[in-house]
């Protein structure tokens, strides 16, 4: 009988991987291997096919399969790092060829090519299917392309996590279907990690699938193995019924739910559309030819709600002209029918029902990668102890996370938008006057004239004096951040320079397509793949923006979002350059471009001005950029800050570790704009609890179209919402001593500030779906509140350690789900045992008090660690060494804090400082306290000192 493979792989092969009581045959005469640099060829017996594996570091193997056996690849966009390590060793044993790494070995079949990988004791890591690497011809804009995938075996208790950010409110991805696609809510990076302590980062730049490797179909003629039945139980659709000013004015069975993109909006019924229509209902049943799970994906905008078997599944509203998907499922057996029924109101918007038939029994929970243009299949598998040196291997290949500016980690003011200079700084007054802290303000869109997009130019009646507004700014000792976007009307001198150089998409000014502002107006984007459109974008910015003063960049629209509510395939056309490449390899890679075209053009022009530039949508070495991206233009609802909570930390998890959020989302519903007093305390609430909730993400910022954003038109002073805003404005600038050594630790340690559960507490279970907490930091547990009116919350408190309740200080065993009290006022926050937290004094901006005292916060019931990180802020000094850092240990024991010398050249921190030391126990418990009887004082001077607490 043949062994299978996976039997072969658990059993026989690590005594291959150990070298133990096995013969194996030298490299230098394997005549199957071709040995590199920095690793080997392999040549497939009976294929064209060739296997290469390149040596990046011990940890980190790159594998690249192609089907004709050539190597003559373009270049890699995300990758810096493809191989070069040279300390390896090759051997073959029983049909493998073996590489070996002081910390790894890959193994790969002489038959088939599949390539296994195991650790230096030889346990089994990942292994592709047998069978599992697939190669289909394509012609993309008349050049020779494949459909690529590659399956590998996956164990029934893995979990999966990264993909980028996505908008379902799921946590681990095994069993999932996720497309790599980038939109406006959306962002693909095809870099997936594993609760087995690996990685596998998915280098190709097209459109990527993670699960199925099918796209969704319609519900019709496309799915003939899905059944539909009318209202009246006849097989062959849906009845649907067309509702004008309450009247049914049209019933007709559909097969299709198809109006998802503006060329599908002649497909209403005559004298039909999406603005004239109040309701559209389809109902019916299901049924199914398959048992198993169908997999169906709702595409809406407007106020949608899905009902199953009677059951309410989906309560989904979305602004018109933004809709998005919902994943749900139906367990299914032949002859079974479920009642079915979508109400649909349109509100100008779009919608669409998609299915895909179960896979077979035990695909739909391997890892499986595909994409639809690739010359060949090409990933980076990353081993690490855990996840964290996981993504610490993910940046080896792709870069450094680079420093943001200090006052970054502040808190941010934003609108949709500001109208002249006089708003923009009454506000910072404002936040002044209150005494609210405040480090950024934020210019959105249409400070040009309406006929000047792409000008870069203010728009003079109303910002009379920009680098004036931006001096009084920084007067105030706050920031200044402003939106540029990739897009030119053509009329304007910038589109011309770009036009002229053939760097922009022509399609779009070909067509005279126009967009939404006044009477529309002809554009095109520029084409960020090109070196000289890249300098020549930056140059535009800098001659119109920088020399004003400018401190930060928004780039919005980085998808890039041509033109919106169009299909994949006519964003492709949209996307065609002038000549040359296929904007069909390219799709997903135009956020790391344009940010690459700001940052290398801005540390040329200003070499010791830290860049700082927040995108809309984001690519695999992003972090390099000094690019932190935002969750798009997500609805005010209490289901979208849910989803704030999983797409945040999957996106951390994917490398990149500066993420944040619109506070109290960006669209918001109609009851929220004229709202009575049900529906004011209603926005007011969700305000509060998205605003705690942004004061533990990565950066902080508020923003969205009206109401109004400022924390003093949320509420007025002295009411409890404006005291709650307060408290926890307030609260982040307390832990800025904090928040700042672990955005230093992004650089310095590869760290992650927004982490997921199962980074910090691997071997407990309980956490790896969890998608409605993270970690801060090492020490924080934040536990987001995203239902109205709750008034306490469930958590689960990882296994391992203690636990202190932030807010009350009341200690707690971990592994078990406490009821925590979650009032308004405040969101649960919990700090394991043996936590150090450096805390400052209260100020206004970041920069102010540098030399105050710090207050270490030490929670008692375990050994802990910490290193406060100082440096000057805005300058790029670190690099050199500038900076200084002080290290802290606690031994329970005995009840001693270490405090030791400082390391690094002292920049940016005092010669000597007072360290206030304040000891958290159940007897304690109050950590905000102004002072307490057991603080400790200890003057430091940069040399080693201990005391007992």
């Amino acid at each position: 009988m043949k062994t299978s493979l996976r039997t072969a792989w658990c059993l026989a092969v690590p005594m291959a991987a150990l070298g133990l009581g096995v013969s194996a045959t030298p490299a230098d005469v394997l005549p199957h291997v071709q040995k590199l640099s920095d690793g080997i060829i392999v040549s497939l017996a009976h294929s064209k096919q060739r296997v290469r594996l390149q040596v990046v570091d011990a940890d980190i193997v790159h594998v690249t399969a192609t089907p004709d056996g050539r190597f003559d690849l373009p270049p890699s966009r995300m990758a810096l790092h493809t191989g070069g390590d040279t300390h390896f060793t090759v051997t073959e044993h029983n049909g493998e060829a073996i590489l070996s790494t002081p910390a790894l070995s890959a193994h790969v079949a002489l038959t088939g090519g599949a390539v296994s990988f195991f650790d230096a004791k030889g346990r089994p890591i990942l292994h592709e299917l047998d069978g599992g690497r697939s190669f289909t011809p394509e012609q993309v804009r008349g050049q020779p392309y494949y459909a690529v995938r590659q399956q590998f075996h996956s164990p029934r208790d893995e979990a999966f996590y990264g993909l980028g950010q996505h908008q379902e409110g799921v946590m681990n991805y095994k069993g999932k279907d996720v497309q790599l696609a980038q939109h406006n809510m959306d962002i693909a990076i095809p870099f997936v990690v594993s609760s087995r302590d690996y990685g596998v980062l998915w280098d190709n730049d097209s459109i990527t699938r993670f699960g199925d490797p099918r796209p969704y179909r319609l519900t019709g003629k496309a799915s003939p193995h899905l059944k539909l039945f009318d209202a009246q139980g006849r097989p062959g659709g849906l009845t649907a019924t067309y509702y004008v000013n309450g009247k049914a004015v049209l019933r007709r069975d559909e097969s299709d739910i198809d109006y998802q993109f503006l060329s599908d909006q002649k497909k209403y019924p005559d004298g039909l559309d999406s603005t004239k229509l109040q309701k559209v209902v389809w109902q019916g049943q299901l049924g199914a030819d398959e048992t198993g799970a169908q997999k169906f994906r709702l595409y809406a905008s407007g106020s949608t709600k899905l009902y199953i078997d009677g059951k309410l599944v989906l309560d989904y509203w979305r602004q018109n002209w933004n809709p998005w998907y919902r994943d749900f499922r139906i367990q299914m057996k032949p002859g079974e029918k479920h009642a079915f029924r979508i109400v649909w109101e349109p509100q100008g918007g779009y919608i669409a029902l998609q299915h895909l038939d179960p896979l077979p029994a035990g695909q739909q929970d391997e890892l499986s990668l595909f994409s639809q243009v690739a010359k060949s299949v090409n990933y980076y598998f990353i081993h690490g102890n855990d996840l964290h040196d996981v993504i610490a291997g993910y940046r080896k290949v792709t870069g450094k996370s680079v420093m943001l500016p200090r006052w970054a980690y502040g808190y941010w003011q934003s609108r949709d938008h500001y109208t002249n200079s006089k708003e923009i700084i009454d506000t910072v007054e404002k936040y002044r006057s209150l005494g609210l802290p405040l480090d950024n303000i934020v210019q959105d869109w249409r400070y040009w004239k309406d006929p000047d997009w792409g000008t870069h130019q203010f728009d003079r009646s109303r910002y009379p004096h920009p680098a004036q507004m931006i001096r009084k700014l920084h007067e105030l000792h706050a920031h200044f951040m402003i939106s540029v976007w990739p897009k030119f009307y053509t009329t304007t001198s910038h589109y011309k320079e770009l036009a002229a150089a053939g760097d922009v998409y022509p399609e779009s000014v070909k067509e005279g397509l126009k967009d939404w502002v006044g009477p529309g107006y002809e554009y095109a984007f520029y084409d960020a793949f090109k070196p000289g459109a890249r300098r020549i974008y930056w140059r535009q910015i800098k001659d119109s923006l920088a020399k004003l003063g400018v401190d930060a960049w928004w780039l919005d629209a980085t998808e890039p979002d041509i033109n919106s509510n169009t299909s994949i395939a006519e964003r492709i056309r949209l996307m065609e350059p002038v000549s040359g490449r296929a904007a069909a390899a390219d799709f997903n890679a135009f956020p790391l471009m344009t940010t690459t075209a700001v940052y290398q053009g801005s540390r040329r022009s200003y070499p010791d001005q830290r860049v700082f530039i927040l995108t809309r949508s984001a690519f695999a070495g992003q972090q390099r950029n000094a690019a932190a991206s935002w969750s798009g233009d997500v609805a005010s609802r209490w289901r979208d800050l849910r989803d704030q909570i999983s797409a945040g930390v999957n996106f951390s998890m994917s490398g990149i570790p500066n993420w944040t959020t619109d506070i109290g989302g960006y669209v918001t519903p109609p009851k929220y704009l004229h709202p009575d007093a049900a529906a004011l305390a209603e926005w007011r609430a969700l305000y509060v609890r998205w605003f705690q909730f942004g004061a533990f993400c990565p950066l902080f910022r508020s923003h969205g179209q009206p109401p109004l954003r400022e924390i003093y038109n949320i509420a007025r002073p002295g009411t409890p919402v404006y005291d709650t805003l307060a408290y926890y404005d307030r609260l982040r600038y307390r832990l800025m001593p904090y928040i700042y050594t672990l955005a230093a630790d992004t650089y310095w340690q590869n760290g992650s500030i927004m982490r997921g559960l199962v980074m910090d507490f691997p071997h407990d279970a309980k956490v790896r779906d969890i998608n409605d907490e993270y970690l801060f930091g090492p020490s924080f547990l934040v536990a987001p509140v995203t239902t109205y009116k709750a008034t306490s919350r469930k958590v689960y408190l990882p296994a391992g350690t203690q636990w202190y309740d932030f807010n009350s200080g009341r200690e707690l065993a971990g592994g078990q789900t406490v009821d925590a009290a979650a009032p308004l006022d405040r969101m649960p926050l919990f700090v394991r045992a043996g936590a150090i937290i450096p805390t400052g004094p209260a100020i206004q901006y970041t920069g102010e008090k540098p030399d105050a005292p710090i207050t270490l916060l030490v929670y008692t019931g375990a050994d802990g660690h910490f290193s406060l990180y100082e440096d000057a802020g805005t300058t790029y000094g670190y690099e050199q060494g500038h900076y200084s850092r002080v290290p802290f240990s606690y031994d329970n024991a005995t009840d001693t804090l270490t405090i030791g010398a400082r390391q690094g050249d002292g920049t940016g921190a005092p010669a000597t400082r007072e360290f206030i030391v304040r000891r958290i126990d159940g007897r304690h418990p109050d950590p905000a306290a102004a002072a307490t009887a057991g603080d400790v004082r200890v003057s430091y001077a940069g040399k080693l000192v201990s005391v007992k607490l």
